[in-house]
């Protein structure tokens, strides 16, 4: 496009230079606006430049595409990543309601995997567009029209043409004939009208976290459409269900509220904890598998669904001989400190199923002789220069031999600024200090890091 590197609190200055030429100056603003959010995060929709963006925060919400086609990825296979995907089909542009193509279902794929999913809240689309790769029919169904609009125009121009394109709001089934209210507002309609003769092998949802103000919620009952309400009439239209939560939700909490959840993907990219992913079946009481998700690397952490009870994840040590001892530590020492989904998902003693000696109950850091290849893709590892007691001495000392250095606080009475602020140190050089309590010790430690690979 021809502004895209362009300033655009300049351009929205320049608001009369551009009127005359611009049809809508502020949809081209906010088109501008998202394909920015786009160009890292979903890089495909990038390289289309005359995809359509009506809404700034649609941009800001929609899933990039190491965490879509991953989504896809989990309905197709529950849980299993797959190596190939499909090829797309035809397309038909529905309206609110609708009547489906009368194909119904279609076996596209062999050894009984899923054919045709159902996106209930479409949004920017990109989740819809990455099922569609693996999936062979895809129903988007998006509430607000113009992103409906907007989904048909982009779907069609990235070749994503086995989606139909819905346009209704969903809400709870009326209550039977003669009773004197409805709990669906006006406008919203249940699930089994929304699919028409569509018939999808799991469903999916990605709530809205966002209150009428504005503000950002995460349980369950503060989002929309309201899934706990709506459950009963999901797994009846279909019995898998694929659910989107906020990295903020309890995952205990949730998974007691829903019930029959099947599967708990805890998915982070970049650093951070990006969504949580259940995955429902009907009549489904068995003890949910627990899935850690970063930057694309997917690891089962055992012990979680009784598929290995020998290792508890539960955040307290499975017994006093994985906590640190004393002063007995390694040499080498290697320090590991776990990414954001193993951290989410509650596996604080998962590493040390690989012989690491983790710090304290509360510390969460783990050391070893030697990295361990499996753990890698999970977080970082740093190489112990030194241990110091966390004094006004070592402070001293320690800003004199490390001018520059990263600086994390763990299960100390101070946050990582207040230490850095103690430090005197610059971020930068590769050198990272840990400012940490082990349960072996009475005062508080500075570990000396720089940081492994």
């Amino acid at each position: 496009m021809a502004h895209d590197g362009d300033d655009l609190a300049s351009l929205a200055l320049a608001r009369g230079r551009y009127a005359s030429d611009v049809q809508d100056f502020d949809l081209a603003l906010t088109t501008l606006e998202v394909r920015r959010k786009l160009r890292d995060k979903v890089p495909e929709w990038y390289a289309v430049p005359s995809l359509a963006y009506p809404f700034r925060l649609s941009g800001e919400q929609c899933s990039s595409t190491v965490t879509a086609l991953y989504k896809a990825h989990v309905a197709m296979a529950e849980g299993v990543p797959l190596e190939t995907h499909g090829h797309p089909r035809p397309c038909k542009r529905e309206g609110p309601v609708g009547e489906a193509d009368g194909r119904g279902r279609e076996a596209t794929v062999s050894r009984g995997i899923p054919s045709a999913i159902a996106d209930l809240t479409g949004g920017l689309g990109v989740d819809s567009w990455a099922f569609s790769k693996v999936f062979g029919r895809v129903l988007y169904n998006e509430m607000r029209p113009e992103l409906a609009k907007a989904a048909e125009h982009n779907f069609q121009l990235l070749g994503a043409t086995n989606i139909v394109v819905r346009n209704a709001a969903l809400g709870p089934s009326c209550p039977a004939p003669g009773a004197s209210s409805c709990p669906a507002p006006t406008g919203h309609l249940p699930v089994r009208e929304i699919l028409g003769d569509f018939r999808p092998d799991i469903l999916y949802l990605d709530p809205a976290r966002r209150a009428e103000d504005g503000r950002k919620v995460f349980r369950l009952e503060d989002c929309q459409p309201d899934v706990l309400s709506l459950l009963p009439e999901l797994l009846e239209a279909c019995p898998k269900l694929l659910l989107k939560l906020s990295p903020m939700a309890d995952i205990t909490l949730v998974c007691k509220q829903l019930g029959c959840v099947k599967q708990v993907h805890v998915v982070a990219a970049g650093g951070e904890c990006k969504e949580l992913l259940l995955l429902l079946e009907k009549g489904y009481e068995g003890v949910y598998r627990l899935f850690v998700v970063e930057d694309g690397a997917v690891q089962e952490i055992p012990g979680q669904a009784g598929n290995d009870g020998r290792v508890k994840v539960d955040g307290q040590a499975g017994n006093d001989a994985v906590v640190m001892a004393g002063c007995d530590r390694p040499s080498p020492c290697f320090l590991f400190e776990p990414g954001k989904a193993l951290l989410k998902a509650g596996a604080f003693d998962w590493p040390c199923r690989f012989g690491l000696t983790k710090l304290g109950r509360h510390t969460h850091l783990y050391i070893g002789p030697e990295p361990v290849e499996e753990l890698t893709p999970f977080g970082k590892w740093f190489q112990v220069l030194d241990v110091l007691p966390l004094n006004k001495r070592s402070l001293k000392e320690v800003a004199s031999r490390y001018p520059q250095a990263d600086v994390t606080a763990r299960n100390i009475p101070l946050t990582s600024d207040e230490l850095r602020a103690r430090l005197k140190v610059r971020p930068g050089s590769g050198v990272h200090i840990f400012g940490l309590h082990e349960d072996a010790s009475a005062e508080a430690l500075l570990y000396i890091c720089a940081r492994n690979g």
